[in-house]
């Protein structure tokens, strides 16, 4: 299966509610001369049995761009949702999906990691300069390909957003997933003194554990009871959410004064409202975390981001898990193994 048909990135802004993730839409361009490379090729909206291995032209250098031949990709929330038509962006089909990546950067050589316009499940793919990172040999394709938007968010949750101090108290749901393993690494490499973690089993909760949290508690019983004994009554001063539904709801009860409640995403399918009598009564804050949404905002937020994230990774308080690898071949199987959502890791697909 083959395609031949041009494709051009744009880059532009979403207000539209969602997961953390870079707010770009890909637009139909003229047709190019371009040689073919492999990719996985989404040709409907109708989940991963939409993808297909085939051929795809090779993107044309564009300013503001940086070609990377890529050497694995990640696979993602964002990215189940694309294939099955569900996410807010959708671009003009076929496209090829893929938000993050490492690989190596043609003009420079450079070893990179970089969070794409899409097209990161194909050999060759560009990259907003202001969202590639040179990486140091020691951080492996496998744990450098779902790197960027996890430990980037992360950041952007407990730096700029969640405002996180030394010794403070943190709360991370969903804390097994990608962010919520991200954040428990970046809240501790900040200070806090105290990062407790949710989970629905016990592999989960283990995952949690591993990742660097104190505590973990069960999300299918009474944690809101358990998270107040943990911290001697007073409550948590910043949560972590990707999850929504039931798990914001009860954050609002098991919250210090003062504290942060950062909304990432919606994983659990509900988003949720506030009573804001709640935190009129506590001096509570909602914060909201869109990481995608602020580079066009702020462009040089990213790349001061990646020195911490790197300083850290380098003192050894980083540690990004390495999910399972699938070749290119078999990349519609990694795309099912994140689609269970009893599965633990970040799923990889080698692509060189």
């Amino acid at each position: 299966m083959s395609y031949r048909s041009g494709r051009r990135w744009t880059w532009e802004s979403s207000e539209s509610p969602g997961h953390s993730a870079p707010q770009f839409i890909a637009s139909k361009g003229d047709s190019v001369d371009s040689p073919p490379m492999r990719a996985l090729v989404m040709t409907e909206t109708g989940g991963p049995d939409s993808l297909h291995l085939g051929e795809w032209p090779e993107p044309e250098l564009i300013d503001g761009f940086a070609k990377i031949d890529v050497s694995a990709a990640g696979v993602g929330f964002v990215d189940m949702l694309i294939t099955k038509g569900e996410y807010q962006i959708k671009p003009p089909l076929p496209f090829v999906p893929g938000t993050e990546l490492v690989g190596i950067r043609r003009d420079t050589g450079e070893r990179v990691i970089a969070s794409s316009l899409f097209g990161g499940w194909a050999e060759t793919v560009l990259a907003p300069l202001v969202t590639t990172f040179p990486i140091p040999d020691s951080l492996s394709d496998e744990a450098a390909a779902g790197f960027t938007i996890n430990y980037q968010t992360a950041h952007l949750a407990l730096v700029r957003r969640g405002r996180l101090a030394e010794g403070e108290t943190v709360l991370v749901h969903g804390a097994s997933g990608g962010v919520g393993v991200a954040s428990i690494q970046v809240a501790k490499a900040l200070g806090a003194g105290l990062v407790i973690a949710t989970g629905s089993t016990e592999a989960k909760r283990s995952a949690a554990l591993e990742a660097g949290a104190d505590h973990a508690v069960d999300s299918a019983g009474d944690w809101i009871a358990e998270v107040k004994e943990l911290t001697g009554g007073r409550g948590v001063d910043v949560v972590v959410d990707p999850v929504g539904g039931d798990m914001f709801d009860g954050s609002l009860r098991c919250m210090a004064p003062f504290g942060r409640a950062l909304v990432i995403g919606f994983a659990a399918g509900r988003i949720p409202e506030v009573k804001v009598n709640r935190l009129l009564l506590k001096h509570l804050d909602v914060i909201g975390v869109n990481w995608g949404g602020v580079i066009p905002i702020e462009p040089n937020l990213a790349q001061e981001a990646h020195t911490d994230l790197m300083k850290w990774f380098e003192a050894g308080l980083l540690k990004p898990p390495a999910g399972p690898v699938f070749d290119l071949e078999h990349g519609v199987d990694a795309v099912r193994f994140f689609e269970d959502r009893d599965s633990i890791g970040k799923p990889v697909i080698r692509i060189r």
